[in-house]
């Protein structure tokens, strides 16, 4: 992975942060799911680049050049999602700017995928394909932007279904290249750990407003246990075991299952986070409060870290073939203990998550050991 890729993922840190905002600004149900229809988009675009970044080196001559430009688009996109849905007086219309911006994104990603793809007729044939699914989404999209109010959620929501629907449809059968396990396995870990990188952040957004107090300093504290434990989750045995069972495959098994386990299900690990990361926010906010954390804030602490851990069990369940027991124990209790943590104190909320966290992280490590010694040291495959 080179530097210019990295470069090229900040981009999508400062979105991630966006939609992360987005969602405490609008502090409801409906904000959430504008802002997940958003991380979809954002999702979509950038496994986008993940494909092709796999297929070229991105760093080198025209596709650096149109890599660059779509930097350009990608930030403009991240730029206005604070007005993707209400747009403000004034200027430009928000909404309408999102989906132009994005269109571009979409559109340098499929020449530049043409021009990489050379002599390879059936990869053409298939790079061909996606401008369908490109179109008819971004359509949706712009008719929604139109329209606006409450009818705009909606044609956005069918515009990313018809997105990843069609693109999946496409896809069976196709002619997709994946070159390179190690350089797919490392961008994939790569923007897990952007996005838990927004749940660092969230730690200091909840906590800029208030002075430093010991109430303070132990939220901060907790809130780094849940990050350290889901970072665990995934890079400690899971993310190194991935990477081998895509090796042992080659050809169309090893292209479907890149889309299937790293495309399409590292989105729930994405969003779990991304909403993990709103409920420590909420929580820090009112770390010194004795009232009760609440329904929206212990929703997403408590269902976002659940959507973390389910989406990892479902992950290997497509990669390694079995289920994560620990983890989908650990994704039940926490949604049984989501009433309970609504009426907790936020701190004690808090405390509770990361106890389940940590206690998923840690049974599963000790009860296979022995595997996740072989796996750590490679002389495992799965």
């Amino acid at each position: 992975m080179t530097t210019f890729e990295l470069f090229f993922d900040l981009m999508f840190v400062f979105a991630f942060t966006q939609v992360t905002q987005l969602m405490a600004h609008a502090h409801s149900a409906m904000g959430v799911l504008q802002a997940l229809i958003i991380l979809i988009v954002l999702w979509w675009s950038w496994c986008s680049y993940s494909w092709l970044a796999n297929q070229t080196h991105v760093d080198e001559g025209v596709v650096r050049i149109g890599m660059s430009v779509a930097m350009i688009a990608m930030f403009v996109v991240a730029l206005v999602i604070p007005e993707a849905f209400d747009d403000l007086e004034g200027g430009l219309s928000g909404p309408i700017v999102f989906v132009i911006a994005l269109f571009v994104l979409r559109l340098i990603h499929l020449g530049l995928y043409l021009f990489a793809a050379g002599e390879d007729v059936g990869l053409r044939r298939q790079v061909l394909s996606q401008f369908a699914p490109t179109i008819a989404s971004c359509g949706l999209l712009l008719a929604g932007a139109i329209i606006g109010g409450p009818a705009q959620v909606w044609w956005w929501l069918g515009g990313v279904i018809v997105d990843v629907a069609l693109t999946w449809i496409t896809a069976n059968g196709g002619n997709w290249r994946l070159y390179s396990p190690a350089h797919w396995s490392e961008r994939y870990g790569l923007v897990v750990i952007l996005a838990l990188g927004e749940s660092i952040v969230a730690i200091g957004v909840g906590a800029a407003h208030l002075p430093i107090s010991v109430p303070v300093l132990i939220g901060s504290v907790l809130a780094i246990l849940l990050s350290l434990s889901l970072w665990w989750l995934y890079f400690d045995v899971v993310a190194i075991a991935a990477e081998h069972e895509l090796a042992k495959r080659d050809g169309k098994r090893r292209v479907d299952l890149a889309r299937d386990g790293y495309t399409y299900l590292h989105f729930p690990l994405i969003a779990g986070i991304v909403i993990s990361a709103l409920g420590v926010e909420e929580v820090i906010a009112h770390a010194v409060d004795t009232a009760p954390l609440g329904l929206f804030g212990a929703a997403a602490l408590f269902g976002g870290t659940s959507l973390y851990l389910a989406g990892h069990a479902f992950f290997w369940r497509r990669v390694g073939g079995t289920w994560k027991a620990w983890r989908l124990v650990g994704g039940t209790a926490l949604l049984a203990l989501l009433p309970i943590g609504a009426l907790l104190q936020p701190l004690i909320a808090l405390g509770l998550a990361v106890a389940v966290a940590i206690a998923a992280a840690l049974g599963e490590s000790v009860m296979n050991a022995q595997h996740r010694a072989e796996v750590r040291a490679g002389r495992s495959e799965g």
